[in-house]
């Protein structure tokens, strides 16, 4: 069965992770992916480890864990982009396909004759999409941007980690959220263009950058500023705008609870034996729950100490309270409910079958997912595609 995106040629010009995000989610939905690396070397994430592949054998390989992550599905081709011919080969292959993705620096993909300007006149359809850090105008546009860069400066880091009074300060997201973001929003952006090039004929130019992207994810902690006038801080694991909805120590560890409503936090006061707080003026209702934080909080907590995490969570999913343990990531690819929608996968590579990854989230019902390529080894498909391209 066809992929749903089977139909369509991408190139992908980018490296790291926001572009190849996008162009592996690309390839998952069945697109035919390009990967331009530098001969030698390859993309910076090649060599980003330990952890490295390790061959059937138990030998270790030069695939980082990073590298092998994010770019399931693609064809690796070197190509040298500072010489004549290497850029006469990617015009080429420009003309043949539907998308480009690339991260070049402002500027410096038209020091090759390989931006939008140049490729749009040899391919009027292509849809071309430049992924930076601050985009493509404004007076930061022709700095770098990296993702732990743009966390701080956008905000995300105010917002992430323990209050000032419990010691915290402000910390990055444990992955390179806004590089992965932004290879959605990229994703967003190519396919809605090429939906609009159904109509019109012609492709268009998509610009991305990190910044953007983490101001628009900021959602309700940017609406709560915009609207209510006032900055957010760091609430560690509670939320702004519910309460209670944060985590819990237990008697032997931590436990998260969800409460979304009054009937569930009437539900939860209940079966910590403090049916009277749903009745308090202070805290029968959200709003008068987070103008009271200070005070609810310390009452469920000293409850919440008298059981471990695993009897609180029984008896708060029997109330039909949401909760829930904080697992680890071991934890996660072991849970049932993670297997049964197969988010861990199987896709063999050439140094070891045996190789596992994360699964797409994606579950289409007439095209589902395929994952027809394990990450490429370095300039695994050069000869095949420039072979093919002195043959047209």
């Amino acid at each position: 069965m066809s992929g749903a995106l089977s139909h369509l040629k991408v190139l992908d010009l980018s490296r790291v992770l926001a572009g190849p995000w996008a162009s592996q989610l690309l390839a998952d939905l069945g697109a035919e992916v390009i990967k331009i690396e530098r001969p030698g070397s390859g993309d910076d994430t090649r060599g980003w480890g330990p952890p490295f592949l390790k061959c059937a054998d138990g030998n270790e390989t030069s695939e980082s864990a990073y590298f092998l992550c994010t770019n399931r599905g693609k064809q690796s081709v070197c190509i040298d982009i500072d010489t004549e011919e290497g850029q006469h080969h990617l015009r080429s292959l420009a003309a043949q396909c539907d998308v480009v993705i690339e991260n070049f620096k402002v500027g410096g993909a038209a020091r090759y004759g390989l931006d939008y300007a140049g490729l749009s006149a040899i391919n009027p359809q292509l849809v071309y999409c430049s992924i930076t850090g601050f985009g493509q105008n404004g007076p930061f546009a022709e700095r770098p941007g990296y993702d732990f860069l743009i966390q701080a400066l956008g905000g995300l880091m105010s917002i992430t980690g323990a209050p000032d009074a419990e010691g915290g300060s402000p910390q990055k997201v444990g992955v390179a959220l806004t590089d992965i973001m932004t290879g959605l929003y990229a994703t967003i952006g190519i396919l809605a263009a090429l939906s609009e090039r159904e109509r019109s004929g012609l492709g268009q130019y998509v610009d991305l950058a990190l910044l953007d992207v983490t101001a628009a994810t900021l959602a309700n902690q940017a609406s709560n500023f915009l609207v209510g006038g006032k900055v957010p801080e760091r609430l560690g694991n509670a939320h702004p705008n519910i309460v209670p909805y944060q985590s819990f120590v237990t008697s032997d560890g931590h436990c998260i609870v969800a409460v979304g409503n009054d009937a569930q936090f009437a539900r939860f006061a209940e079966a910590l034996g403090l049916a009277d707080l749903a009745q308090d003026p202070r805290f029968v209702t959200n709003q008068a729950r987070v103008d009271h934080r200070e005070e609810l909080i310390p009452q469920l907590q000293r409850v919440m100490l008298e059981r471990t995490k695993a009897e609180w969570i029984a008896i708060l999913e029997s109330a039909g309270v949401p909760a829930g343990p904080i697992n680890q990531i071991d934890e996660v690819f072991q849970h049932p409910q993670v297997l049964a929608r197969e988010m861990r996968i199987n896709v063999p590579h050439p140094d070891n079958p045996a190789l596992e990854l994360v699964g797409c989230p994606i579950k289409l019902s007439r095209t589902p997912v395929q994952y027809q390529r394990p990450p490429p080894k370095l300039g695994e498909h050069t000869d095949e595609v420039l072979g093919a391209l002195q043959q047209d």
